[in-house]
């Protein structure tokens, strides 16, 4: 039982490993500002929204219903866990919002797209057909990090954008994890102090 159990422990972290290092994070903090001065943060009114741009029938409501509770709350344990509090009184330093944007992508390879247009050996040029057509569906998390203010006049001071392939048919574990993971990634990247010009 023990042996069973840990092997089901060992496969778990395996793909969790395999889940993070499928996802690309990018983040950019406001130069300017310092991140020094932030202790708190609280969730925008809506906290964030989710955006289908695969058919004209996508309905985003079942998405954002995963995918609204699991962004909260691995968001805010990330963001505790690095040292800041969620706001209890008064404005917060931080307020944050989120997008899950949902799109298609594709890539596509064709004969000879590396070869320069006449090759040294001097053969002649030849029309290029597609040899190779990979169309995925895209996944990106986009956390906003505003100063407090009015909504139309607040500004962004750190984005974080995390993006991975996801499938329809993936199971809702797959999915929780790859929400986790890629918000613990995306904190890693928010500063605590101001960047160096």
């Amino acid at each position: 039982m023990k042996r069973t159990l840990a092997a089901l422990l060992l496969c778990t972290a395996l793909v969790a490993v395999v889940e993070a290092a499928k996802i690309k994070v990018q983040a950019e903090p406001d130069p300017d500002y310092d991140f020094a001065t932030v202790k708190t943060f609280a969730w925008d009114a809506d906290a964030g929204a989710v955006v289908m741009a695969r058919t004209q029938k996508d309905d985003p409501a079942p998405i954002k219903a995963f995918v609204d509770p699991r962004i909260r709350k691995y968001v805010e344990e990330a963001m505790v866990k690095k040292g800041l509090k969620p706001a209890t009184a008064g404005p917060a330093d931080v307020q944050l919002h989120y997008y899950v944007l949902v799109t298609i992508n594709s890539n596509g390879q064709y004969m000879g797209q590396f070869l320069p247009s006449v090759p040294y050996w001097g053969l002649p040029a030849f029309n290029g057909s597609t040899s190779a057509l990979e169309v995925v569906t895209r996944g990106s998390l986009v956390l906003d990090a505003l100063l407090p203010g009015a909504t139309d006049q607040r500004k962004v001071v750190w984005r974080g954008i995390a993006q991975s392939t996801v499938e329809d048919i993936d199971p809702d574990p797959v999915r929780d994890a790859r929400i986790k993971n890629a918000v613990a990634l995306l904190i890693q990247k928010f500063p605590l102090k101001k960047k160096n010009k």
